[in-house]
């Protein structure tokens, strides 16, 4: 359970787990079909190419292909960092866009060589046409353990595309735990600057060891 958790509060990616849901895709609304279709690309590729999650620029891809157009990333990074946000400069803001993108990919790395046999069960809701914010409601199902909830907020973009920004794991949210976490990290390094700093460290650090074994590998082969 703590690393289905560990995994979920990361971010929107309680999409991976996703294997088949209790309804079929036409009994679903449009934000549900993007969990649906999201869970489904995912749950392919990943039985295809798991050896492959050792490599963090193929899971840099498939985040650029299948997650980042699913999942409203630049919402997200304006959410955790708040007031800071509002307080950056352009620079900041694009740089700590690209480092807590690298974060996340780190996160699904190890989240996905733990991805196991899931199924999602939508709770029924009622969609409005109208909508422009909702939250999707669901249940991740796993033999033997008790169903854990999974709530998607979801926003309709200018494009017409429902996105997700946010997950809420057992009443846990994803940009609230961030959002404190990044607040005291700025107030405790000195400011965005040391913070942004600290996370491409921790990304570059990540990158050598993906590397070293991406070298293992090969000499072995």
């Amino acid at each position: 359970m703590n690393k289905l958790k560990g995994f979920l509060t990361v971010g929107l990616f309680a999409f991976a787990l996703t294997i088949s849901s209790f309804a079929s895709a036409e009994d679903l609304n449009p934000p549900q079909q993007v969990i649906q279709e999201t869970s489904d690309l995912l749950h392919d590729i990943l039985q295809k190419d798991k050896s492959k999650l050792d490599d963090l620029d193929y899971v840099f891809q498939l985040v650029n292909e299948v997650l980042e157009p699913r999942v409203d990333l630049n919402k997200i990074s304006r959410l955790v960092l708040g007031k800071h946000w509002r307080k950056a400069s352009e620079e900041q803001k694009t740089s700590f866009q690209k480092e807590f993108k690298g974060l996340l990919v780190n996160t699904y790395a190890t989240a996905f060589k733990e991805f196991d046999e899931w199924t999602i069960h939508f709770i029924p809701m009622t969609f409005d046409p109208t909508d422009t914010r909702l939250m999707v409601k669901t249940e991740i199902i796993q033999p033997s353990r008790p169903p854990v909830a999974v709530n998607y907020r979801m926003a309709l973009n200018k494009a017409g595309e429902w996105k997700a920004y946010d997950v809420i794991i057992e009443g846990i949210s994803m940009v609230t735990n961030y959002k404190a976490s990044f607040s005291k990290t700025i107030k405790s390094a000195g400011g965005l600057d040391q913070v942004i700093q600290q996370l491409a460290e921790k990304n570059k650090l990540s990158e050598t060891d993906s590397q070293l074994v991406r070298e293992e590998t090969s000499n072995k082969s």
